[in-house]
């Protein structure tokens, strides 16, 4: 393990870890970019990708802290990614919350907390269920953990 994920895992004991699942309609390729992405970035503790029915993809990744994750998200490359979706997807939804845990729930919890806690993400052709938030329980026979 690197000396800087090292730290980032020794002070995720101390804290609240932030968790965050995310639910796309898109390519495979197009959502395993983000979560190589992911994985590499500083204070990351882990990172789940789920090919589910219909081209949906979650994914499912833990930081040692919120800042952490924000830097990842504000991180260049992620910011030229994420506008994309809006033309990529016609459902997306996300939901983030602390955990005491180091271990990522199971996808039936992530689901659980996306239809109790998260929120749609825009896009730019909305499905019928995208305007409902409505998510499906996923199908959970095809996962990768990436770290």
């Amino acid at each position: 393990m690197k000396k800087p994920d090292a730290l980032a895992a020794l002070a995720a004991l101390a804290q609240d870890n932030r968790l965050d699942v995310f639910r796309l309609l898109v390519e495979a390729g197009r959502a395993l970019r983000s979560a190589r992405e992911a994985k590499n970035a500083s204070g990351n503790l882990a990172v789940s990708v789920l090919s589910d029915a219909n081209f949906a993809f979650w994914t499912c990744t833990l930081w040692s802290d919120e800042r952490a994750m924000r830097a990842f998200m504000f991180a260049p490359a992620h910011r030229r990614l994420m506008p994309k979706l809006l033309q990529w997807c016609d459902e997306a939804a996300v939901a983030h919350w602390l955990q005491d845990s180091m271990q990522p729930p199971s996808w039936q919890e992530a689901h659980r907390r996306l239809q109790q806690e998260g929120r749609t993400s825009k896009v730019d052709c909305p499905s019928a269920a995208q305007l409902d938030f409505e998510v499906p329980p996923p199908k959970t026979s095809r996962q990768l953990k990436l770290k």
